[in-house]
């Protein structure tokens, strides 16, 4: 046998225990990043729901400046210029203590569908005191509640 036959048996690619090792290490990667990849989605889509909240709590604390009442309905946010529709859900509830009030509630909630299964029929929600301190609480659990939320509360206001 010449030296050139020998050379040409080398070698010339992977083995197949080592391609399963490659294949192995991928699948486990894989299992880790996918579930904090849905984790970090959830808490995303959650955000929204404070940008929403957000611009009605704005609206809302406007008209109590101005006229010493707390919105009573959504359409009364609208008919201010406040959107109540984002894509993961919707401001279902924006209620006063009682007419003449300047306390009350305004309720975000999450869809049913197109959100992640740890937000579906969840609620997000600021509640102003009549001294015109806010609260933010929500059903949400601890890791996908939104910060300066009270995670975990067990009753939706009414509204949602």
């Amino acid at each position: 046998m010449s030296m050139k036959t020998m050379k040409s048996k080398a070698q010339a690619g992977f083995t197949l225990i080592e391609l399963m090792i490659v294949v192995a290490i991928i699948g486990i990667l894989a299992a880790i990043a996918l579930p904090q990849y849905q984790n970090f989605m959830a808490r995303s889509q959650a955000s929204e729901s404070v940008v929403l909240l957000d611009g009605a709590r704005t609206t809302i604390e406007d008209q109590v400046v101005s006229s010493g009442e707390y919105l009573q309905t959504v359409t009364s946010l609208t008919d201010n210029g406040v959107n109540p529709t984002g894509k993961y859900g919707t401001i279902t509830g924006v209620s006063g203590v009682a007419a003449n009030s300047a306390a009350g509630t305004v309720v975000y909630k999450f869809l049913a569908s197109t959100v992640n299964e740890k937000l579906k029929n969840k609620s997000v929600w600021y509640t102003r005191t009549a001294d015109g301190a806010w609260s933010c609480s929500t059903d949400l659990g601890t890791q996908y509640a939104p910060k300066g939320c009270t995670a975990g509360a067990s009753s939706t206001p009414s509204g949602a």
